[in-house]
Order: C-alpha cells, then sequence, then structure tokens
C-alpha cells in the first residue's frame, strides 16, 4: 500500500506507549494496533484529529505516501 502510517514514530518522538494514547483519544488498543500497521482501510478525521491534537503533530506526520 502506497499509504504508510508513521504513527510509532510519533509516539517514540512523544515518549508515549500506544495504550496511553489509545486512552487519551477514545479508541480500543486494538483499532489502535491494525492503524499502527498499516492495515486499517480508513481512519476518522475525527481520530486523526485526535491523534494530532495529543501528539502535537501535523497529519503529514504520520501518514506518508509514497508510489510504488
Amino acid at each position: 500500500m502506497p499509504i504508510i502510517v508513521n504513527l510509532d514514530v510519533m509516539l517514540a518522538k512523544r515518549k508515549m506507549k500506544s495504550k496511553e494514547l489509545a486512552e487519551k483519544i477514545g479508541i480500543t488498543t486494538a483499532n489502535l494496533s491494525i492503524l499502527k500497521s498499516g492495515k486499517a482501510k480508513a481512519i476518522r478525521f475525527s481520530t486523526l484529529e485526535a491523534i494530532c491534537k495529543v501528539l502535537d503533530c501535523q497529519p503529514s506526520d504520520i501518514l506518508e505516501y509514497i508510489e510504488e
């Protein structure tokens, strides 16, 4: 898939665990894991907004397009 999810990178930069982020944005750790692994088919803008707010970043810090 040409969309790369760099959520692990941002979590490491902010020294935050996945579980903590999931609790702060109100989703399950299982759903966050699916998103982190790049297996998610979609992401709600409200979820993306919450992630960006908590991690103090931009959507482009999390999502990246790489042509195949």
